[in-house]
């Protein structure tokens, strides 16, 4: 099996870039930002209008975030050609915004292998480059390790002073993680610089009152001058002293207030706020920086951008425009595979659809989402009974801990999270709903390997995390009509938090609206007979197994096949009668190997004292980084060609026989 954590900037072709220019102009020239450094100031609007230019040819051919980076452009030229980087850090949050970034930072050339298998990271990646100097692709991060790094160079007092800024978004900055951060850089030494990007737009409709306050906040240049320059006159006159800073901001802060009549969140948390400036004239924003960047303690700047800026389409509509997929650069019309009818739908748009039938039918159905709206089809929903669904904004623990209020309350709330996102609520799953056997069902999407999104996105840990929370439920559908039933029971019944766990992409049904089945929880089926090799499988996965049987049977070998469609409680039943069978057994799941289906078979043939031959597959013990699903698949093992090696690799084991006359001994599970 080949290794699937390699640093990804290494093997990249240089050669052909695709057709797209390595550069227009001066960005031709730039390979490092210390060549943007040499740059008179006046040539810094050619070289936005050349990054600007690369990436509308670059992404049209090979997709990406694009409204995100486009939009960023005056604000990255700004920071790298201010700041010494990569002595200076900056700390990028989520990502989605760092492609000029990449650019700039000697990757231009390589920028075509963006997302793809032993290319470039789609987000910031400190095994890429130098100049990633933190891990990037969840929100809300960027503050809280910023601030480490920015107090770990007031401790390293011999070493020259180090400029640490962290960039964030409006979205971003209304996770409780970013919030912790603030509250945490207001009470320790640090000079750390947070750029708030405000550019009125998430990958949906911001929510929250925090949008509403960023889009009224004002602050005047003036007073901020008179403030710094009246405490340092007084401390040079030997009436106040450092120590004494922290109290009279504060007093500062509420006099302003009582004058203005406006308060503002950041000073309250005794954060110095400039702003908000044009995020688009980047000589402005220069100059600010120039203005700011040495002042000692935390301080804030807000700059205001357009999502999408220099690409109308993108402008317009900048939630289509967050990942387009193919489009014209000229015309900026998408490029979209001709709708014929004869396409399955996406998984998650069964689940929109689902939903909303559930939810005519059952009025106690509440839909809830973090931010994802349109990601995860809770849309659909929303737009039809737009008092039954919640979007909470990047704030994945308290909308798990919502829904458990909101069930308390006798409503059946359906959590839709993807399945990297939803880690970060792993204690209020616990603490919050299932301690108190509450009924939320969390719909997990992008579960498994998601693809170009990397390392971040994989949903590799959904059913090892969950597994290990008692009382629990925690099922796979194989497709669609099952994740529908699945949905349908999980309302129906008075069991407790259930999980759902389903791909991104297609299904494999044109035809999936199924009438609704009532489940039994913890049953799973048979779906094979066979004497040679045992297989269970959990999820879309059982697709490649199927293909992966065809293949070994003509080659001789007898098959059994059993769809564990609940991995949490499992069937207990199959569980004996692949005991019973005799022969070697290979677990399938798209999920991580350890702690997965897999181990949970292993329990139990352990705890029974039944020597079985066991092969597990599954994502392997490694972070997985980006390609297409099907190349993952192949290098994790779990296309149809890497299960069919397992199975004869089984089938041809001396071990084998060895169960086989363990298992004519052993008439029943003990």
């Amino acid at each position: 099996m080949a290794e699937v954590n390699e640093p990804l900037h290494k093997g990249v072709d240089t050669e052909n870039n695709g057709g797209v220019s390595s550069g227009a102009g001066i960005l031709s020239a730039i390979d490092s930002p210390s060549d943007l450094r040499s740059l008179p100031e006046e040539k810094l609007p050619q070289v936005c209008a050349d990054i600007r230019h690369f990436l509308i040819n670059s992404l049209a051919e090979n997709p990406g975030h694009f409204a995100s980076s486009m939009g960023t452009v005056e604000l990255t030229v700004a920071l790298h050609y201010v700041f010494n980087t990569p002595y200076d850090r900056i700390v990028w949050d989520v990502g989605h915004q760092a492609y000029g970034h990449k650019l700039l930072t000697g990757r231009r050339d390589n920028f075509h292998t963006n997302r793809k298998l032993n290319g470039l990271s789609g987000f910031p990646n400190p095994d890429e480059s130098e100049y990633d100097t933190f891990m990037a692709g969840h929100a809300s991060n960027s503050i809280s390790a910023a601030l480490g790094m920015a107090v770990a160079t007031e401790m390293n007092a011999d070493e020259p002073r180090r400029n640490v800024v962290a960039v964030i978004g409006d979205a971003s900055i209304s996770g409780g993680l970013a919030f912790e951060g603030m509250n945490n850089a207001a009470n320790t030494p640090n000079n750390l610089l947070i750029i708030l990007n405000d550019n009125d737009m998430s990958i949906d409709a911001n929510v929250g009152s925090l949008h509403s306050y960023l889009a009224h906040i004002t602050t005047s240049k003036g007073y901020n001058d008179f403030r710094n320059n009246t405490f340092r006159a007084l401390k040079k006159m030997g009436l106040v002293s450092d120590r004494h800073r922290g109290p009279i901001m504060r007093f500062n802060n509420s006099l302003k207030s009582l004058l203005s009549h406006e308060q503002n969140l950041f000073e309250g948390l005794n954060i110095r706020y400039f702003g908000p400036i044009d995020g688009h004239d980047v000589s402005a924003i220069v100059k600010v920086l120039r203005d700011i960047k040495d002042m000692t303690g935390p301080k804030i700047l807000h700059i205001k951008t357009i999502k999408g800026k220099g690409f109308e389409a993108a402008e317009q509509n900048p939630a289509i425009w967050h990942a387009p997929g193919k489009f014209n650069p000229v015309t900026g019309e998408q490029v979209c595979t001709p709708a014929d009818g004869k396409r399955p739908p996406k998984f998650q748009d069964v689940f929109g659809e689902t939903l909303l039938e559930l939810a005519h039918s059952n009025k106690r159905i509440v839909g809830i989402t973090a931010g994802m709206l349109s990601g995860t089809s809770m849309s659909i929903v929303k737009e039809a009974m737009p008092g039954r669904v919640f979007d909470v904004g990047i704030s994945e623990e308290h909308a798990v801990t919502f829904a458990g209020g909101l069930a308390k309350e006798g409503m059946r709330p359906f959590v839709a999270i993807y399945s990297s996102f939803l880690q970060r609520a792993y204690d209020q799953i616990i603490h919050d709903v299932a301690i108190a056997r509450l009924p939320v069902t969390f719909c997990i999407d992008r579960a498994g390997l998601v693809g170009e999104d990397g390392v971040t996105h994989q949903g590799a840990f959904d059913i090892a995390y969950l597994r290990t929370v008692p009382g629990m439920i925690v099922a796979a559908p194989r497709d669609e009509m099952m994740l529908r039933n699945l949905m349908f029971t999980a309302q129906a019944s008075d069991c407790g938090p259930f999980a759902i766990r389903y791909p991104r992409g297609c299904g494999f049904n044109i035809d999936w609206r199924n009438d609704f089945r009532l489940m039994e929880i913890g049953k799973g089926e048979k779906l094979r007979h066979g004497t040679d090799v045992a297989i269970i499988s959990t999820g879309t996965i059982c697709s490649e197994v199927k293909k992966a049987i065809e293949q070994v049977e003509k080659q001789g070998v007898s098959v059994a096949h059993f769809d564990m469609t609940f991995i949490k409680p499992i069937d207990m039943g199959i569980i004996k009668e692949v005991i019973d069978l005799g022969c070697p057994v290979v677990t399938v799941e798209d999920g991580t190997v350890i702690g997965g289906l897999g181990s949970a078979v292993a329990d139990i043939f352990a705890e029974k004292d039944h020597e079985v031959m066991l092969r597990r597959i599954g994502i392997p013990d490694r972070f997985v980084a980006q390609g297409s699903v099907a190349e993952l698949r192949r290098l994790c093992g779990l296309d149809s060609e890497g299960i069919a090696d397992i199975i004869m690799e089984c089938a041809a084991s001396p071990v084998a026989h060895d169960c086989l006359k363990t298992a004519e001994s052993q008439t029943s599970v003990k």
